[in-house]
């Protein structure tokens, strides 16, 4: 165990460094710069920005420079936020985005395990039909046409809930929904299949021939097997919903992350969309090495 979570750390490593190094070319490549406004700077003055700011400097300095500061966890300086750092930037953001992605997998998880599991049980019936019919239509409508579908219907006609902000419990509603919505639609057909096929194991027809209860069987033997693809999908479904949930934030105007990545994107604040990628990346590392950490405990047979 410790020797696989080591190798894992390791592999990471060189993952990180190349999404760096693409993140750091490609946003350079991008035209404009971070001083480019309607209103446009004196030269001395922008001359003495970019000097402030090294980029003066050739891109394989900068790039040095950046991962020096990087090893050190200083993301660096915003250019378009004044006196603040990335960092307090990213601590600002994330933990609205982490309440709004853990919230909506929670819901995603719940739902989506006990539909796909229904329609396991009630497989090539009217019931089975109307939950894969439903769940295909979650996934082939997104959820930013969903989410100004929904402020319509509960904020603007019914009046039930807030349109956008971010106060009590009733805000997030809607939000969390719409981020939900799809997942609940793959997670209820990755459960299907799954627990289709481990209902038909050697092992359930053994305790089916043994005489223990459905729901002893189902809940107790089947349910942890089954779920071995879910978790696979969980990792990085848990990191892109939490990490990508930028159009949601846009439309019902929270303040969370993902506005400050595409303002940092909009602005060309180098070091804001750096630290925002490479703080992305790190929690899709994270989430999927928890992953591979759940495996042995929902299936004993599976060997590091």
């Amino acid at each position: 165990m410790l020797r696989f979570a080591l190798k894992r750390f390791l592999s990471a490593i060189p993952t990180l460094f190349i999404l760096t190094a693409l993140a750091f070319a490609l946003i350079r490549v991008a035209p404009g710069g971070p001083f480019d406004s309607e209103k446009q700077l004196p030269p001395e003055i922008e001359a003495r920005l970019i000097e402030a700011y090294n980029l003066d400097e050739p891109l394989w300095q900068q790039f040095g420079r950046y991962l020096g500061n990087l090893l050190q966890g200083d993301f660096g300086p915003s250019f378009a936020y004044k006196d603040f750092t990335v960092t307090e930037l990213i601590a600002t953001g994330f933990p609205v985005s982490l309440k709004l992605g853990s919230w909506a997998m929670l819901l995603a998880l719940i739902v989506g395990v006990l539909l796909g599991t229904l329609a396991a049980l009630r497989q090539n019936s009217r019931t089975d039909y109307t939950v894969m019919a439903t769940a295909m239509t979650g996934i082939s409508i997104p959820n930013f046409v969903l989410a100004p579908l929904g402020i319509l219907l509960f904020a603007v006609y019914l009046g039930w809930l807030p349109a956008g902000g971010l106060g009590g419990w009733k805000s997030l509603v809607l939000p969390v929904i719409a981020l939900a919505l799809p997942q609940i639609a793959y997670i209820a057909r990755l459960t299907r299949g799954s627990m289709i096929e481990v209902l038909r194991s050697d092992f359930i027809r053994t305790a089916r021939s043994q005489g223990l209860p459905e729901r002893d069987i189902i809940f107790r033997h089947a349910l942890k097997p089954a779920m071995l693809p879910i978790v696979s999908y969980l990792g990085p479904a848990t990191a892109a919903v939490i990490t990508g949930s930028v159009v949601i934030e846009q439309i019902f105007g929270v303040p969370g992350l993902g506005r400050f990545f595409v303002q940092g994107a909009l602005n060309r604040d180098y070091t804001l969309v750096m630290g925002v990628v490479v703080f992305y990346g790190v929690l899709i590392i994270l989430f999927n090495f928890l992953v591979d950490i759940a495996y042995r405990w929902l299936d004993p047979r599976v060997e590091y």
